[in-house]
């Protein structure tokens, strides 16, 4: 069975993390984004939603039932005790559903690179789980600038970026370093390289 190389993928919030993900998909990785993951824990009336709706209030649904995400990232964003007690109810879930799929492709024996996107993988002690870690970075006008054409404040923008490890942290760490501060091409010539470096540094002999 062949050994399955698994990538952690970070960085900061707006530093082009889904992007590098789909370049790797694309060049054939099995990627796991967690913020799919996530959204998918809060579809309604399942367990991790009604835990939410029990500890934020109906307050934060739409009218159809859903959560309104723009409404519990400001009550959550403002107040770290709600944003931990968020993350205490969300991660759990999130976490078990990576590491079942990432055990999948294990089982499976079909994939060579599963790539893992988890914006919080150094807050929430992830990094023995994977080969190698790579994180995506920017310069902080960069991410304010990105947040801000989202529709967020400037200062709802800040606090979105306070609520992570700041990104010299976490590249510090890192096995691999993307630097997305300018044009999309050289995100990709980064990632290109990156990719090459992992299959020829993490490539293993097939298991009996």
């Amino acid at each position: 069975m062949r050994r399955l190389i698994k990538v952690g993928l970070t960085g900061g919030i707006a530093t082009g993390k889904s992007m590098t993900l789909h370049h790797w998909q694309q060049a054939g990785a099995s990627g796991i984004d967690t913020d799919a993951l996530a959204h998918q824990a809060l579809t309604p009336k399942t367990p991790t939603w009604e835990e939410v709706v029990r500890a934020f209030g109906p307050k934060i649904l739409n009218k159809n039932g859903t959560v309104n995400r723009p409404k519990l990232g400001k009550i959550v964003f403002a107040d770290e005790r709600k944003r931990e007690a968020l993350n205490r109810i969300i991660h759990p879930v999130v976490e078990k559903k990576w590491t079942e799929d990432v055990k999948k492709l294990e089982r499976e024996g079909t994939a060579k690179i599963a790539v893992v996107a988890i914006p919080l993988l150094y807050e929430v002690a992830a990094e023995s789980q994977f080969d190698c870690i790579v994180v995506v970075g920017c310069s902080e006008p960069t991410q304010l600038a990105r947040l801000t054409r989202k529709g967020l404040s400037e200062a709802g923008a800040r606090a979105r970026i306070r609520a992570q490890w700041p990104l010299q942290m976490k590249m510090n760490q890192a096995d691999f370093v993307i630097w997305n501060d300018g044009q999309l091409a050289i995100l990709h010539q980064q990632a290109e390289t990156i990719w090459s470096n992992i299959k020829e540094t993490y490539h293993a002999p097939s298991k009996n």
